[in-house]
């Protein structure tokens, strides 16, 4: 990977990581349409997802810090388990158990067969029509943060495992989880940056250790786009909360759709090799 490659991929990384159209699998697509028709692999997207993980961390450090306060409090005994801030620290915590068990049972295939193009595009053309119901079901969806349970935390876990798949989106999967559960589409999308915290940084300080093992993921170009990714990402964040706030989610539909039929049509005339 050169440098050019490591900045479009990590624009593409900025851009893609919290609209519910899956950064993973735009990554891998760009990689491979632009770039010697090579994935970019599993351990650099992980690793350039801390920039964009990074990003949530700035842009919500208030929240956060008070989060990780009133959660030690409970704790120490010094404040209530019942303090709404104390419960999102146990609900994120308990929300991240499904995407670190099923991360690790199935990493072999994380890394390689459910990279393949095929299933990305049926990842990106599924969850469109499942983005597209839950947006439809959430119309007049009330609940907010201050009425999560444990049930939905757990329950908003395993939708966000299901990211473990390329194609799928985290944040697509986690929302449209949370619309379903009869939350309002801020508070989902809140919930869903939150929740993806733990799950991203565990999985991007694991994966640093198979950066510059080969030539597809080299330190200094993995670096650049990292950073990058930070940049764009924070921006992207700010942009997405105020967009949901008064519009829904058929223009991610149907790009989604959209990007589907193009890869397929690629795969079968050659232009992109499915693994």
């Amino acid at each position: 990977m050169d440098w050019l490659q490591a900045i479009v991929l990590g624009v593409v990384q900025g851009l893609t990581e919290f609209l519910p159209i899956s950064s993973s699998a735009h990554v891998s697509i760009v990689g491979q349409l632009f770039f010697d028709g090579r994935d970019p692999g599993a351990a650099f997207t992980a690793v350039t997802q801390l920039g964009t993980e990074t990003a949530v961390l700035v842009y919500f450090r208030k929240d956060i810090a008070r989060i990780i306060a009133r959660w030690f409090g409970s704790l120490r005994g010094t404040v209530e388990r019942t303090d709404p801030d104390a419960r999102m620290g146990w609900l994120v915590i308990i929300g991240s158990i499904p995407i670190v068990v099923l991360g690790l049972l199935f990493q072999d295939a994380i890394d390689s067969t459910l990279r393949n193009l095929w299933i990305t595009v049926a990842m990106l053309a599924g969850v469109a029509i499942v983005l597209a119901v839950a947006d439809r079901f959430g119309e007049r969806n009330t609940k907010d943060l201050r009425q999560l349970s444990w049930r939905d935390g757990i329950l908003f876990g395993l939708f966000q495992a299901a990211a473990l798949i390329p194609g799928v989106s985290r944040s697509g999967a986690t929302i449209s989880g949370g619309l379903f559960l009869g939350y309002d589409r801020p508070a989902a999308t809140r919930y869903a940056f939150l929740l993806a915290i733990p799950a991203v940084f565990g999985s991007g300080l694991y994966k640093l250790k198979d950066i510059g093992g080969d030539a597809t993921a080299a330190w200094g170009p993995t670096i650049v786009a990292t950073v990058l990714a930070f940049f764009i990402g924070y921006a992207v964040i700010a942009w997405l909360l105020r967009y949901v706030s008064t519009h829904n989610f058929t223009l991610f539909v149907v790009y989604r759709l959209v990007i589907a039929a193009i890869v397929a049509v690629l795969l079968l005339t050659g232009v992109l090799a499915a693994a």
